[in-house]
């Protein structure tokens, strides 16, 4: 049975989004009774991914994670109707940022300081889309300089609160910083800010 939702939040994916940094929030967002919409350059499945640094590696390792179904494309999102906006991780974050649809999306969000969140790679979103200056934000280490070379204060924190804007470091932090979004998208539903609830 599905439950009633009241008001929708985006989570960002591409192929290669990792699958914790996706699923956690999405499924936190129904917990809250908040829609899920996950949104994509086009709309099909997407594969995601797990990684982790292995020890003994330098580098991260990649597997194979769950699949998931974008519900509406990049093109097609009206951003209005919507509280929030999730940045999920992995190695999508790395080739979606240059969507024009995606950069017109991301901007909406913070010019109407509706709430965001952002994780791991999700951070490289934001930094192309030149909204990242004078912002605090946690990221993974090797993404401090997307950050910072687009005028964002990197933060080596589980969970960084900056007005709107919540972030974490990896899907380790998930306990952390996810649960201050979801009382953002609380506060902005009880506040009657989406045009769905309002309706």
């Amino acid at each position: 049975m599905t439950p009633p939702f009241q008001g929708k939040a985006l989570i960002v994916v591409g192929d290669a989004a990792e699958t914790l940094d996706t699923l956690y929030p999405y499924y936190r967002l129904i917990e809250a009774g908040i829609q899920p919409v996950v949104t994509g350059p086009e709309r099909r499945r997407y594969q995601m991914v797990m990684h982790e640094v292995k020890p003994g590696w330098t580098i991260t390792k990649e597997w194979e994670g769950y699949t998931i179904d974008v519900d509406v494309p990049f093109s097609e999102v009206k951003e209005e109707e919507y509280l929030g906006i999730m940045f999920s991780g992995g190695r999508a974050p790395e080739y979606i940022r240059y969507d024009a649809d995606l950069v017109r999306i991301t901007k909406y969000f913070f010019a109407t300081n509706k709430p965001i969140a952002s994780v791991c790679h999700g951070v490289e979103i934001p930094a192309y889309a030149r909204c990242v200056q004078g912002r605090r934000m946690a990221t993974v280490a090797k993404c401090q300089f997307d950050l910072e070379v687009c005028g964002g204060i990197y933060v080596d924190a589980a969970c960084v609160v900056d007005g709107n804007l919540v972030s974490g470091r990896t899907y380790r932090d998930n306990g952390h910083y996810l649960g201050p979004w979801i009382k953002m998208l609380e506060a902005a539903r009880a506040a009657g800010t989406d045009s769905v609830s309002a309706q």
